[in-house]
C-alpha cells in the first residue's frame, strides 16, 4: 500500500503544480503574479492583480479542481467510495486518499513547475482553494464545518487572514466532532496550510495585517 499512496502522491502533486492562478494573469493582464499583491499565485492575488472578481472566482474553481479531481479518482478507482461517504470508511485504501488530498495541496504550495521555469524552488501558495476542493472531495462534512468557521472568523475579524487560519485550524476540529479516524491526517493536512501562512501570522499578531486585503499594493507580501 505504502507505493501505490506514494505514486498517488506524486501524481497528484504535478496536478497540484498547475499554476492556473499564474497563467490566469499573464493571459489576462499580461503580468507576473508573483510581482504583485501579496505575491502568491492564488485566487485573491488574481483579484488583486487583475482587479476582477470574476477571475478571481474562475482561479477559485480552476484551484480547487486541482484537489477535488485526484481525490475523486483516488475514492473511486481504488476505494470504490461514493461521492458523498467519508474517505475514512474507505478503510485499508483510505491512506490512498490522503496521498492524493495532501499531495495536491503540496503541489499547489510548491509549484513544480514554476520551479523549472524560474530554476527554483519556492513556496507559490497556501493550499487554501486547492485544498478546499480536496476536502470536498475527501469528507463534504469536514468541508461544511471548515468553511463554516472560516466565513464566521472572517465576518468577526474583517481580517480576511484570520478567516484562512482560522478555517486551516477547523479541520482537526471537524475531524473531533464528526468522531472520524482520520484525526492524525487532519492535524498534518491543517499544519501544512497553516506554514504556509506563518510570515503573514506573525505579521497578524503584531498588528501589521490589513483588513480585507484585497486589493493590489494595500498589504503585506507574504
Amino acid at each position: 500500500m505504502i507505493l501505490p499512496a506514494a505514486l498517488m502522491f506524486s501524481a497528484s502533486v504535478l496536478i497540484g503544480s498547475i499554476p492556473w492562478a499564474y497563467l490566469i494573469v499573464r493571459a489576462v493582464a499580461g503580468k507576473d503574479i508573483t510581482a504583485h499583491g501579496s505575491g502568491n499565485v492564488g485566487a485573491m492575488n488574481v483579484r488583486r492583480s487583475t482587479g476582477s472578481w470574476a477571475w478571481f472566482a474562475v482561479a477559485v474553481l480552476a484551484d480547487g479542481s486541482k484537489g477535488l479531481l485526484p481525490t475523486l479518482y483516488a475514492k473511486y478507482a481504488y476505494a470504490d467510495v461514493g461521492f458523498l461517504a467519508p474517505a475514512s470508511s474507505a478503510g485499508r485504501y483510505a491512506l490512498l486518499v490522503q496521498a492524493a488530498v495532501l499531495g495536491a495541496v503540496v503541489g499547489h504550495n510548491y509549484s513544480l513547475w514554476l520551479a523549472v521555469k524560474n530554476r527554483r524552488l519556492r513556496r507559490t501558495g497556501k493550499g487554501l482553494a486547492a485544498g478546499g476542493g480536496a476536502l470536498l472531495a475527501y469528507d463534504w462534512r469536514c468541508f461544511a464545518i471548515v468553511l463554516a468557521v472560516g466565513i464566521l472568523a472572517l465576518a468577526a475579524s474583517r481580517i480576511m487572514l484570520v478567516g484562512q487560519a482560522a478555517a486551516a485550524a477547523a479541520l482537526p476540529l471537524s475531524s473531533l466532532v464528526l468522531r472520524t479516524s482520520d484525526l492524525a491526517f487532519a492535524i498534518v493536512l491543517a499544519a501544512v496550510v497553516l506554514a504556509a501562512h506563518a510570515n503573514r501570522l506573525r505579521g497578524l499578531l503584531q498588528g501589521r495585517e490589513p483588513r480585507m486585503y484585497v486589493d493590489d499594493g494595500t498589504g503585506p507580501r507574504g
